[in-house]
């Protein structure tokens, strides 16, 4: 799966020749992360489209916020958005909207909150 998820970050963030290394990392992260938060039962060939897809969105966000923007380039031209926080966060909130059926709550709890 991991070179699937590669190939779609590379996709979804524009990424350079100089940038492979560090966007393969950031796909085993969250693969990683992605396959640690599946509900039990749940296998990721179970949700196979999604989870590449999500997996792929998080590691292309990382890459996004890492570099303060998204950016393409196609042939002379080159676009580049300065804003990479909300680039990388919409990337990470389309992941979890993909990965929700498939993963458990995150529970939460306060301990020694002082008032």
């Amino acid at each position: 799966m991991q070179e699937e998820i590669l190939t779609l970050a590379k996709t979804l963030s524009g990424a350079g020749e100089d940038e492979e290394t560090a966007l393969a990392l950031l796909c085993k992260a969250a693969e990683k992360e992605w396959k640690g938060r599946l509900r039990e039962g749940i296998e990721p060939e179970k949700c196979r489209e999604a989870f590449l897809c999500a997996a792929a969105l998080f590691a292309a966000a990382g890459l996004t916020a890492s570099r303060g923007g998204l950016r393409f380039t196609a042939g002379d031209v080159s676009v580049t958005e300065a804003e990479g926080g909300k680039s990388a966060e919409v990337l990470r909130r389309e992941a979890e909207r993909l990965m929700d059926p498939y993963v458990a709550e995150m529970k939460f709890c306060f301990r020694g909150v002082r008032g």
